[in-house]
């Protein structure tokens, strides 16, 4: 079950740091931590007779040692390899290594090639104080790790994970669960820390709940509740959205995201396409009013009839969506943008109004930021939305929505499924239908985007092992599994 809240490193340290002013001991917690790694293990692996542990020299290396000494009271075989210099512990951390040395642990420092006789292996090297590529001798025993045949569990994190941005700061550990302590870290749920962590376990540590209350986290997103209509309700209630895209050979971008928005409950959708789509849309979907617009067109009237108005789905860059999208941004409606409409907009500069959402996947993003690639995605959602004044979900593994320069929330649903054609143009179009009836956009971004990933879901539990299609997620839009 998802989260409700996610954490950065320094909201974690602050959480950690409120529970003891509180009166529960760093040791305490220290010990909890262990002991929730080592019970996930048995629980997964009940035949393992051995355990690789692999430590660092901080405080996540503090819990592989209770590990380990718990691993060594349970009679099981214990192998600790050390990484880093053992005399840099301090405090709670040594106070952990010490007690699993006197019930019979064993710490050898590793060497490159180093074979791996545990069953299960525990990545205890790197917490969440990393801030840069792993040194030679960790990056070595990372690369063993994900050498060796065995499962592995990692504590709190993967090692050679940004904890606040998912990024791989160079060699990265591939854990099959990570047991996350005290705050779930953003970095576990957006980026390569998504693929690396595995399943996440979340454990407490018992810390009580008023320090929770007390430290502000990320929220993670949730989704509307089916829309209710009075028994008087007729369609103009529910607003029109107007779709504008569909250039020679994208279409269907234009019909996904028109579908889209009248299953996600907009009483009227409107489509601004070129003439010869027309005829295919409305055998596909006679519920939409098409309109075959040529290049040059005046679309103000359309423009003026319209709630909201999506733009972007296989809009093209040529001159034909160059001036739709013109016309869209001078019209003064709720705009949410997508696809060719985000690269016309870094392209030629375009102002974009304050009532609008926008959706770039990462390749999208990077170009109305002028990077090469984003690496941050944290900072990119945060940076668009600065950059442009208007609300942001960046799209991708943890969807994040942003607004003002502020992180909003994040998407912690979905599935590789949702990487396929067209899905982005569904989420245009739930986007846009939930803005026709809500009119508040960042609500309506932060619920959409939580309500495409869960319709990826539900669908991908009903269709598994078949692929999604982007139809798919329409199809599922509302339902539960």
């Amino acid at each position: 079950m998802p989260p409700s809240m996610v954490y950065t490193a320094a909201q974690s340290r602050e959480l950690e740091r409120s529970a003891i002013a509180a009166g529960v001991a760093g040791i305490v917690l220290m010990k909890r931590a262990g002991r929730a790694v080592f019970d996930e293990a048995r629980r997964r692996w009940p035949a393992a007779r051995g355990i690789t542990v692999f430590c660092g020299a901080g405080n996540n290396a503090g819990d592989g040692y209770v590990v380990a000494g718990l691993a060594e009271e349970a009679g099981l075989s214990v192998q600790l390899f050390q990484v880093g210099a053992a005399a840099k512990f301090k405090g709670d951390a040594a106070t952990a290594r010490d007690w699993a040395l006197s019930v019979g642990v064993c710490s050898q420092p590793f060497s490159a090639g180093a074979a791996i006789a545990g069953d299960v292996v525990v990545d205890a090297l790197l917490g969440t104080g990393a801030a840069g590529p792993a040194r030679p001798g960790y990056a070595a025993a990372i690369q063993a790790i994900n050498a060796s045949a065995a499962p592995v569990i990692a504590v709190d994190l993967p090692s050679g994970i940004a904890a606040d941005t998912g990024e791989r700061l160079g060699a990265a550990v591939t854990a099959d669960v990570t047991v996350t302590f005290i705050g779930e870290k953003l970095g576990l749920h957006t980026g390569a820390g998504v693929d690396c962590a595995g399943e996440l376990v979340f454990a407490s540590l018992g810390v009580p709940e008023h320090i929770y209350a007390a430290v502000p986290g990320l929220a993670v997103l949730n989704p509307p509740p089916p829309i209710t209509r009075p028994r008087s309700a007729h369609k103009h209630m529910s607003g029109h959205v107007l779709v504008i895209g569909g250039d020679h050979g994208m279409g269907g971008a234009a019909l996904l995201a028109s579908e889209a928005a009248l299953r996600a409950g907009a009483g009227l959708v409107s489509v601004a396409t070129r003439p010869e789509h027309c005829s295919a849309f409305l055998a596909r979907r006679p519920e939409l009013m098409v309109r075959g617009v040529a290049e040059g067109d005046a679309i103000g009237d359309a423009l003026a009839a319209s709630t909201v108005v999506a733009v972007g789905p296989g809009l093209g860059r040529g001159r034909w969506g160059a001036g739709l999208l013109t016309q869209a941004l001078a019209a003064g409606k709720p705009l949410v943008i997508d696809a060719d409409g985000l690269n016309l907009i870094a392209s030629g500069g375009l102002a974009v109004p304050p009532d609008s959402v926008m959706t770039p996947h990462p390749g999208e993003a990077a170009r109305l930021l002028g990077i090469a690639k984003v690496v941050d995605r944290p900072a990119a959602a945060r940076d668009i939305s600065q950059r442009y004044g208007n609300v942001v979900a960046l799209k991708g593994a943890g969807t994040l929505v942003a607004q003002a320069g502020a992180l909003r929330g994040l998407c912690a649903c979905g599935n590789p499924g949702l990487a396929t054609a067209g899905a982005g143009d569904v989420l245009t179009g739930v986007v846009a239908g939930l803005v026709a009836q809500r009119r508040d956009i960042a609500a309506a971004a932060a619920e959409g985007v939580c309500l495409h990933a869960l319709a990826g879901d539900a669908a991908a539990a009903r269709l598994e092992p078949q692929p999604l299609v982007a139809a798919d997620i329409i199809d599922h839009l509302w339902r539960r599994g």
